[in-house]
């Protein structure tokens, strides 16, 4: 279950992108979907929402938006290239006009050196725009590391939605 503050983040950005005129679309790691699942329990998020996808594994990451895999051996699926190639892979493939993509370590396992539990990147491509990317270190276990990603990214689309272009 989402937290009401979470679903409230959800329901104020739909209302923004409704009001713009623009669709949103999701890539998503180490949520699993959960941006998404928060932007669909909103009754006609449909209006907005144009897909999402889940692209936990590398292969994924790759074949479904685009990741290279170049970007994924030179820096690692955690790491600001990948959330920005995922941004803009998840744009170009639902076509959207803002993409959200997020990818790190919720734990407990999986972290490296320089890479630690808590870690996470989240991206954010707007057609015709910039894509921005965030790196976050989120305090907590996996629910908490999760449930902030999903915050995060809900408020950077927001932003992302109000900037002119």
């Amino acid at each position: 279950m989402l937290p009401e503050t979470t679903l409230d983040a959800a329901r104020d950005l739909l209302a923004a992108l409704e009001a713009r005129g623009l669709t949103l679309a999701t890539a998503e790691s180490c949520t699993g979907g959960l941006i998404a699942a928060a932007l669909t329990a909103i009754a006609g998020s449909s209006a907005v929402v144009t897909g999402g996808f889940v692209t936990y594994s590398n292969a994924a990451k790759a074949r479904m938006v685009g990741v290279r895999e170049e970007t994924l051996a030179a820096h690692g699926a955690v790491s600001e290239p990948v959330a920005r190639e995922m941004a803009e892979g998840a744009l170009a493939a639902a076509g959207a006009d803002i993409a959200l993509s997020c990818t790190g370590i919720a734990g407990p396992g999986g972290a490296t050196p320089g890479k630690p539990v808590g870690l996470v990147f989240i991206g954010c491509a707007r057609r015709g725009g910039p894509t921005t990317v965030e790196r976050h270190d989120f305090p907590g276990d996996r629910t908490a590391v999760r449930a902030a990603t999903v915050a995060a990214a809900l408020h950077l689309a927001d932003r992302m939605a109000a900037a002119p272009g």
